[in-house]
């Protein structure tokens, strides 16, 4: 049940500052609500990398403290992993900036 709850949460905050960000007016330059949309969703998702690197990095801790011998397999997954959850943050950056400099409906 909770995870539904998140997920419906995060949902409809996704929506909500999807809207803002479309909602640009035809003015030349970038609105202050795409902007403010734009950085709020950048932070989301970076605050989401963080704790998953966090959450990765203490697994692999614990993982390493209970079996010394797994230490050089943990390290590899671990810097591997990171790497994909750093990827989503460039993502979300690239999504953030397309939403913010280009006119996705044609204005």
């Amino acid at each position: 049940m909770r995870k539904f709850v998140m997920t419906a949460l995060n949902t409809l905050g996704l929506v909500a500052l999807a809207s803002v960000a479309f909602a640009a007016d035809g003015a030349s330059g970038v609105s202050v609500n795409a902007a403010w949309a734009t950085a709020i969703g950048m932070a989301v998702a970076a605050a989401g990398c963080g704790i998953a690197q966090g959450m990765g990095l203490k697994a692999a801790c614990e993982g390493t403290a209970r079996n010394p011998e797994a230490g050089g397999k943990l390290t590899v997954t671990l810097i591997l992993g990171l790497a994909f959850i750093e990827s989503l943050a460039i993502y979300a950056l690239v999504v953030n900036l397309i939403l913010l400099f280009v006119k996705p409906l044609g204005a």
